[in-house]
């Protein structure tokens, strides 16, 4: 009676209001129980640089080292979502879910919770070759008068994967290294830390751990989301835009016609280098020829095929001249060889 509390643990908490990478503390980490280990028979030797020491059969994880390497995500986190990168948030254990999607929700990427389907990435095209995609511009704006055009396209990959079980999802970290894409794993002490490109000593076997790392990680990826925008708006883009060519098509009008837009797909590629000022706005142009120019174009190309025509009768007749001429001289030349044959036959016979 009478006694007041500063903090409660309440369980959706971590769900509705996620922690900041500024939030995180030692003894927020301690609190999820991100220090428990395994039993000292499954650890994997790989890890004992994370491992802080033994107490009762079990490793202990440095919270220390999974601070620093938890704000080290957090910054690959946001500058991937900066540069307009796709976020592939995967947890496929169970409870995982929710906060799997919680995190994609806020940094504006993907989520998986469920298996993940062999050569999603190596076979993309067959298997992922159907899944819509959205045309947008620089400030996230749909337009889907644009999407027909994404027909034949290969389909999108993601820049950046977020793994909080890798023990399951042993080939979706290796078709990732096949496809040279970065990604972050939650790695305990019977993981091996060489399967992700980011490792985070962790207990993946506590939900509320996970949970914590995946809020986290998605409040990084809201800060780079909002950095873009607001350079965005100042005519300032980080990362590598793709445009769509227009198609052809006849115009039904004699007259000429002309379109012009600027359009970029979303989730581009992410460059590491920060790229100069540039501008957004890129004309494409359709122009349609006037009857009247094609109605020339084709008289003229009549009149050269007239003049084709009269110079290759020309050149037979200067042909036809040329061996007339050359079988006449032929002839000529076997009367004088039958002249002076007869000649020798006669000289033959006046010394007989």
């Amino acid at each position: 009676m009478g006694a007041v509390t500063d903090f409660t643990y309440r369980r959706l908490q971590l769900l509705s209001s996620p922690p900041s990478p500024a939030d995180i503390t030692l003894e927020l980490l301690m609190a999820s129980q991100a220090h428990m280990g395994h039993s000292t028979s499954l650890w994997n030797p790989r890890n004992s640089r994370y491992i802080f020491g033994i107490r009762e059969g079990r490793h202990i994880i440095s919270l220390e080292t999974t601070a620093a390497h938890l704000k080290r995500a957090c910054r690959v986190v946001e500058a991937v979502a900066e540069r307009g990168g796709l976020i592939l948030f995967v947890g496929t254990r169970k409870g995982q879910d929710s906060c799997v999607i919680k995190a994609a929700e806020l940094a504006q990427g993907c989520h998986l919770f469920e298996r993940w389907i062999p050569g999603a990435l190596t076979n993309g095209q067959q298997i992922l070759g159907g899944c819509r995609v959205k045309v947008v511009d620089e400030l996230d704006r749909e337009m889907p008068e644009f999407e027909s055009q994404l027909e034949g396209r290969a389909a999108l990959k993601p820049d950046l994967v977020v793994c909080l079980n890798p023990l399951e999802n042993e080939v979706l970290l290796h078709e990732c290294g096949l496809h040279n894409i970065p990604t972050i794993g939650v790695i305990d002490t019977d993981a091996n830390p060489t399967w992700v490109t980011y490792p985070i000593p962790a207990n993946d076997d506590s939900l509320r751990c996970i949970q914590v790392i995946a809020g986290v990680l998605g409040r990084a990826g809201e800060k780079g989301q909002r950095k873009r925008l607001e350079l965005a708006k100042q005519g300032k883009v980080l990362y590598d835009r793709v445009y769509l060519k227009p198609v052809e098509r006849k115009a039904t009008v004699p007259e000429a016609s002309t379109a012009s837009q600027s359009l970029r797909v979303a989730a581009p590629t992410v460059d590491g280098s920060r790229e100069s000022t540039q501008d957004l706005a890129r004309d494409i142009q359709v122009t349609q020829p006037a009857t009247e120019e094609r109605s020339a174009a084709v008289d003229e190309e009549d009149e050269d095929d007239e003049e084709l025509e009269e110079l290759d009768e020309d050149e037979d007749e200067e042909l036809e001249e040329f061996d007339e001429d050359e079988g006449e001289e032929f002839d000529d030349d076997e009367d004088e060889e039958d002249f002076e044959e007869g000649e020798r036959k006669d000289d033959r016979r006046t010394h007989s």
